[in-house]
């Protein structure tokens, strides 16, 4: 009788002993200069560290906000911001992309922009509330995980000049921003009230929907490879002189400003391409 047991093929036995089960290994598909694809094992150090150290700046939060130190939960989601903005460009200066680094830098956000402000707020301001409180903080951290879902399936699809809804690190400025401001006047936002609890909740919700909304918001990716016309210098060193004078009254409003710019960003191009 004809034996129907096979041998195995080389690539396959390779492919067994890659993945013993013992050692850690990162093996992916790249294209090459020609188009061909070829398997290559290992990460890319340095975007991938970045990306680590934004992912221990979310976990830092969380962790401070269920101390009930918020100011420095608000710091530490504001260096995930500024390392999120690094990794990508370190990736890309140095010709080290990756897919691995694309999903990992996924995940490193939700949790540094949609698990860490979602706790801040609800420790800081929501836990009164009870379960709306927490429903509304969950909401936000689902829209969160919803957006970076959404914006993995669009890579190379979409126009890298807008963002289709606000960033999650921009969402996630929105919020802290707003703690600081609420901080730095108590008096205004007085958190025993049940109504400023209630606009904190709505706040949250909003951000979490503008981030699933199909709203354009202008991107900057493209800036820094296009001449601007001089004044625009000025106009930033008097935006900058401003903040300067409040800083987290002002993050807010510009972060406000923003918000309401993909609002008009949309309408012109919906003005402009009618179809």
């Amino acid at each position: 009788m004809t034996n129907i047991n096979k041998p195995e093929s080389k690539s396959s036995t390779v492919d067994e002993h890659a993945f013993d089960g013992i050692t850690f290994e990162v093996e992916e598909e790249e294209h090459t200069q020609e188009g061909q694809k070829v398997k290559r094992r290992g990460i890319y150090l340095w975007p991938n560290l970045i990306t680590t150290a934004a992912l221990l700046s979310g976990f830092y939060s969380i962790i401070a906000s269920m101390n009930g130190d918020y100011t420095q939960a608000v710091y530490a989601i504001f260096i995930a911001a500024l390392l999120d903005g690094l990794d990508g460009r370190v990736a890309r200066a140095i010709g080290a992309q990756s897919p691995f680094g694309e999903q990992f830098d996924s995940l490193s956000d939700l949790l540094a922009f949609g698990v860490a402000p979602a706790i801040l707020m609800y420790s800081w301001s929501l836990h009164d509330l009870g379960r709306l409180g927490l429903a509304a903080c969950f909401v936000y951290t689902a829209c969160a995980a919803f957006r970076l879902a959404r914006f993995n399936v669009q890579i190379g699809v979409v126009d890298k000049r807008y963002f289709i809804g606000v960033a999650s690190p921009l969402a996630a400025v929105m919020i802290i921003s707003l703690v600081l401001v609420a901080r730095d006047f108590p008096a205004v936002f007085d958190l025993r009230e049940k109504g400023i609890q209630a606009i904190n909740a709505a706040v949250i919700i909003s951000v979490g929907l503008l981030m699933i909304s199909n709203i354009k918001y202008y991107s900057f990716k493209t800036v820094d490879r296009k001449r601007v016309p001089f004044a625009v210098l000025p106009i930033i060193v008097f935006i900058l002189a401003a903040v300067t004078y409040n800083i987290p009254v002002g993050i807010l409003i510009i972060s406000i400003i923003y918000a309401l710019s993909g609002f008009v960003t949309t309408f012109m191009a919906k003005k402009n391409n009618p179809i």
